[in-house]
């Protein structure tokens, strides 16, 4: 089934592009959720037509995420947890975690944004992948230290 996509979405393509996917994907979730319209004459016409704008969104968009990349290769990212002795975190760091950290230092993501396999259990130097936008991501090294605790 061919279809324009009408926004952008990772595992497939970009706003604009002509995609080809199953029939069932097509028909039970792109378009009754408006994320794509049938690749009809009259709608590649009017994609033609929008191609300018949808390339100047696109630029937009993308310059966008290098930005906020550049801004979070920059940044040093130090969380403080209670750890024991032997180095293992009581809890651990999540997604959550590391979205709160760049939040309070004025960077504004989604946690689903974070990509980190398992939880860090440890005090550590980990690297952590982040997803800017589309096909734009950075890494970023979070550290882990114990909290210090003033008795």
């Amino acid at each position: 089934m061919k279809l324009i996509l009408k926004e952008t979405i990772s595992t497939l393509g970009r706003e604009g592009d002509l995609i080809d996917v199953k029939a069932g994907y097509g028909r039970n979730y792109l378009l009754p959720q408006g994320k794509a319209v049938l690749a009809t004459a009259t709608n590649v016409a009017e994609l033609e037509k929008n191609q300018a704008e949808i390339q100047a969104k696109i630029a937009k968009e993308t310059a966008i995420a290098e930005k906020v990349a550049e801004k979070l290769q920059a940044i040093n990212l130090v969380i403080e947890q209670l750890a024991g002795d032997d180095g293992r975190l009581f809890g651990s760091v999540t997604n959550s975690d590391i979205c709160a950290a760049l939040a309070a230092q004025d960077i504004v993501l989604d946690k689903r944004q974070i990509i980190l396999p398992d939880p860090i259990k440890t005090v550590s130097e980990t690297p952590v992948l982040i997803k800017v936008g589309f096909q734009v991501a950075t890494e970023v090294v979070v550290k882990v230290v114990p909290l210090s605790t003033k008795a």
